[in-house]
């Protein structure tokens, strides 16, 4: 097996709990619904989320005094699909969006012959994309939707197997356990559809997110594409010199790509300032790494403002949203049952729940009431102001 192989072999490894949990929903999935048959049947999650998608429109207009846009689409994507939507999210210029594709529909089918070919094709986009895949992927059983380009995404991987698995789970008599496991299934849908019909009204801040990220992602390549050219001598001296795991000379690949691994930017620099590298201005380097990559300081400087940026505008979003959810739906018996039901918690707790988007936005909303949705969108926060609202509220003040 060549290198590139055993590294396709590597990245489904670093998947395999993933891939086994999805696994063992589709089984349990089966097990449920045969069980199930006859006796319970719940109703289509494409029927739900249309049936409230027009009332929730209005809850997020009167929440948010923002209007929503009447040609929003459903979609409801099973796994494949909801793995290349994924790709879809990494958001990659136009020369690197194509091989994001091919890379996230190789890994939606499992296919390690095509990720070793495009590991070969280009390199140094592979380092910088796989991340995401693994990233990305990970977290798909635990997410319920997602929005993009005027469509809310809603997981029916998820979604229309959980209520089957959870109530064949506690047992018989399923019909006595129906109406709460039904009532948590309900609960689950409406939190999803109001979640991304916030995200819908949010567009200017997408825009940030996404332009900066492309910003991130160019700047990573590069980084890739240079430390890729090293030659032996220096990449065996920086591996022994920052203490990285030791490969065979016969893996040149793999020893480069070690070394992407460390001195990336998202890793090398979080890992020396900490989280405070999102409200940092400057960047110092360690004098011998950057004798041996002197592009390397120019690369980090570069790097700053556009992930501060990416970080505050995606804040800015989850808290948003999730001040929205917390309060349109705090009465709402449907939602606190998928709490006890789906997460094992209750809404006390799920309330204090520390989010620094979110309690941004509850801060300027003790400030500026329902005027604070438009003003967010309108004059995004930046890092330190997410950290510290009271900043914010001092510049639009000025």
């Amino acid at each position: 097996m060549g290198e590139f192989e055993e590294f396709a072999e590597a990245l489904f490894g670093q998947l395999s709990v993933e891939i086994d949990e999805e696994k063992e929903i589709s089984g349990l999935a089966i097990k449920a619904k045969e069980d199930l048959a006859g006796k319970i049947e719940f109703k289509d999650l494409e029927k739900i989320a249309s049936d409230i998608l027009p009332e929730f429109k209005v809850k997020v207009k009167e929440f948010l005094g923002i209007d929503v846009s009447d040609s929003i689409k459903l979609e409801f994507p099973e796994l494949e699909d909801i793995k290349r939507l994924k790709g879809e999210k990494v958001f990659a210029d136009n020369e690197s969006k194509e091989f994001v594709r091919e890379l996230f529909n190789a890994v939606a089918k499992e296919d390690q012959k095509k990720i070793a070919e495009l590991m070969k094709q280009d390199t140094a986009k592979y380092l910088v994309y796989s991340t995401y895949a693994i990233q990305y992927i990970s977290k798909i059983t635990t997410t319920y939707g997602d929005y993009l380009d005027g469509t809310i995404y809603l997981n029916k991987f998820i979604l229309s197997r959980y209520p089957q698995i959870i109530l064949h789970k506690q047992g018989e008599p399923y019909e006595a356990r129906f109406e709460n496991v039904n009532s948590g299934y309900m609960g689950g849908i409406k939190m999803a559809v109001l979640e991304e019909l916030v995200h819908s009204t949010q567009e200017r801040l997408h825009k940030i997110n996404k332009e900066s990220a492309m910003q991130v992602n160019k700047i990573n390549e590069e980084l890739a594409k240079i430390i890729l050219e090293l030659d032996t001598e220096t990449v065996n001296m920086l591996a022994e010199y920052c203490q990285l795991q030791t490969v065979p000379d016969d893996f040149p690949f793999a020893k480069r790509a070690n070394l992407f691994f460390f001195l990336n930017p998202d890793h090398f620099l979080i890992e020396q300032i900490g989280p405070d590298v999102m409200t940092f201005t400057h960047v110092e380097m360690d004098p011998k790494i950057k004798e041996a990559i002197p592009q390397l300081l120019d690369i980090y400087k570069r790097w700053l403002a556009p992930i501060q940026h990416h970080h505050a505008a995606f804040t800015a979003m989850e808290g948003m949203a999730g001040f929205a959810i917390e309060n349109i739906l705090k009465d709402d018996k449907d939602f606190q049952n998928y709490l006890t039901t789906f997460m094992g918690t209750d809404f006390s707790s799920y309330q204090v729940r520390k989010s620094m988007g979110k309690d941004f936005t509850k801060t300027i909303y003790e400030k500026l009431g329902s005027n604070t949705f438009k003003k967010i969108i309108e004059v995004p926060p930046n890092t330190r102001e997410l950290k510290d609202p009271q900043l914010y509220i001092d510049r639009l003040s000025q």
